[in-house]
């Protein structure tokens, strides 16, 4: 089995930077795509960014400009810098990651709150 593990969630003023992490227990080549995805109560889960294996990456509308998707291949690593944080930007934040076999995986969620 292949496990994702989500960290760098917590409280954050507006306009402040939060970087979550997401390490996976397979390496990191085995995904066909890394993902991090969004959840807020009383909402439908969204996707936030992601980034293929060629390393093209795509965003929210919402998000663009103001969030980053990276990966870091020799720690199995995958990042979301997340930048000039808007209250609407609170929900917990979900890594997903698609292997080259068609199996989908999801770390447990960090939540992530904007607030003065």
């Amino acid at each position: 089995q292949v496990q994702l593990v989500e960290s760098g969630g917590g409280l954050v003023q507006p306009g402040g930077s939060l970087r979550l992490s997401c390490t996976t227990s397979a390496i990191i080549s085995r995904f066909n795509t890394m993902a991090w995805y969004r959840q807020a109560p009383g909402k439908e889960r969204e996707l936030v960014a992601e980034v293929d294996s060629g390393g093209v990456t795509d965003y929210v509308e919402s998000v663009k400009g103001r969030f980053t998707i990276s990966r870091d291949n020799a720690k199995n690593t995958v990042f979301l810098e997340m930048n000039s944080l808007k209250p609407e930007d609170t929900a917990v934040y979900y890594c997903n990651g698609l292997l080259k076999n068609g199996v989908p995986y999801w770390g447990e969620g960090t939540l992530v709150t904007v607030s003065s």
